[in-house]
């Protein structure tokens, strides 16, 4: 079966596909690979875009002084509540991909992102009201919402065997939104200087719009996509969404939580090697980069060996980088500090890669069983690919709630014992338990 493309009447419509059949190698090779590609490149420029706005506080932390009157323990917070309500948001953006399509709401999550821009932008200053910070750094959350309907607008342009790989290149992509404006932040402290916070977010304005009118000009709508309403109430009574939303906060949270306040660790606990935001900036982009480099890997590694043990071992590599946190702080060694923390998040990356490939694999498998048992396969299949749809925008909200509790975890450990030693030990339990959990659900050999 093929798909009937007409060329659009005008810039402004753009012909829904129907009949989508990324499982047909004969479809996929005429049409379905190019028209996803295309999809999944004008995805990644929105998402990107939206990660860095979601990061802008992880930032501007930075260029907070002394001038504005937020100790260490303030500033965490300033980075947990855009955290927070990027969460909140990812359910409801996931579904909005199935009542406006995807490239309309695409279009429409990109334009949202101006509102935190501009409104950063505006109060950054001193004299600012901490409570009006607050408020400020909790909109720009609308750039965590973002990635949960890119996810789970990619996910169905593309057929199984090939979904770790799109799905990891899709989340990676927008992953290097954080170092992206991480680098950003550096350029504008070591130009302008730190009495130039606001620079930061208005340099993002007009990628906004690109990236907005990108969208409405490149990408397109799935119409199957509207099936998926009611797949939220499905998912939630499906015991494996909630297995992997707690793998998820392991891997996802861990690097978008350590993303967050690495800068402000450093600033804090080794403050004489760092004794200033500048100094700290030159380290803080490489955590996140290498993490978002390393997920379209963890998305191959999982499509070639299997999402399951994949994630097996990537949890124990990690339980292995936060044991190394941990000693190296307790002895004041910055490079095994260092090394343990890269180590974080290269294993977090790949993490999110194998964890994402899990999912529409396990929904794939029972749609397998459906078909076996008597079902209409193509039903068995449309139900498999909404349901792993709904899956992936739970374990994205839900995952991105780990990114609250490190922000949180650290911000209590700093205020209690002034160090970050109890939040360590915290991640190190928390990656055993996942390890555990991983291999008993899904690895463990059953009589």
């Amino acid at each position: 079966m093929t798909t009937t493309v007409r060329p659009p009447q005008s810039t402004r419509t753009r012909p829904a596909l129907e009949d989508w059949q990324p499982e047909d190698p004969a479809f996929w090779a005429a049409t379905g690979a190019k028209v996803a590609r295309r999809n999944l490149l004008f995805s990644v420029l929105s998402e990107h875009i939206g990660f860095s706005v979601w990061s802008l506080w992880s930032v501007l932390v930075l260029f907070l002084g002394p001038e504005y009157g937020i100790d260490p323990a303030g500033k965490f917070v300033l980075t947990a509540v855009p955290t927070l309500l990027g969460a909140a948001l990812r359910l409801p953006y996931t579904f909005a991909v199935a009542i406006f399509g995807g490239r309309n709401w695409t279009v429409i999550s990109a334009l949202a992102l101006l509102l935190p821009a501009l409104l950063t932008a505006y109060v950054l200053e001193p004299g600012v009201s901490y409570t009006t910070l607050l408020w400020v750094a909790a909109v720009a959350g609308v750039g965590g919402g973002n990635f949960a309907s890119s996810m789970a607008n990619i996910n169905a342009f593309y057929p199984q065997h090939l979904k770790g790989r799109a799905l990891g290149i899709n989340a990676g992509g927008g992953n290097l939104g954080v170092p992206a404006v991480q680098l950003l932040g550096l350029l504008v402290l070591a130009t302008a200087g730190s009495q130039h916070p606001r620079l930061v977010p208005l340099l993002y304005v007009p990628l906004i719009v690109l990236a907005a009118v990108a969208a409405a000009l490149r990408m397109d709508n799935l119409p199957a996509l509207r099936n998926d309403r009611g797949a939220l109430r499905e998912a939630s009574r499906e015991p494996h969404t909630w297995v992997m939303s707690l793998l998820y906060i392991g891997t996802f949270g861990s690097f978008i939580g350590f993303g967050f306040a690495f800068g402000q660790v450093l600033l804090v606990q080794f403050h004489a090697d760092f004794p200033t935001a500048v100094s700290a900036a030159y380290l803080t982009f490489l955590g996140p980069l290498l993490g978002s480099l390393v997920r379209p890997v963890g998305g191959a590694m999982a499509d070639r060996w299997g999402g399951a043990r994949v994630t097996f071992w990537n949890f124990v590599a990690m339980a292995a980088g936060a044991l190394l946190v941990l000693l190296a702080s307790r002895a004041g060694s910055l490079p095994l500090f260092l090394t343990g923390f890269v180590a974080l998040f290269l294993f977090s990356g790949v993490g999110n890669g194998s964890t994402y490939k899990m999912i529409p694999g396990i929904f794939h498998t029972k749609a397998e069983r459906e078909t076996a048992a008597g079902a209409d396969p193509v039903e068995a299949g449309n139900r498999s690919r909404r349901r792993a749809s709904a899956v992936i925008g739970i374990a994205g909200a839900v995952g991105a709630l780990g990114g609250v509790l490190v922000n949180i975890a650290f911000r209590q450990s700093f205020l209690t014992a002034g160090t970050g030693d109890a939040a360590y030990l915290a991640f190190l339990a928390y990656y055993v338990l996942c390890l555990v959990v991983t291999w008993g659900v899904y690895l463990r050999r059953r009589g």
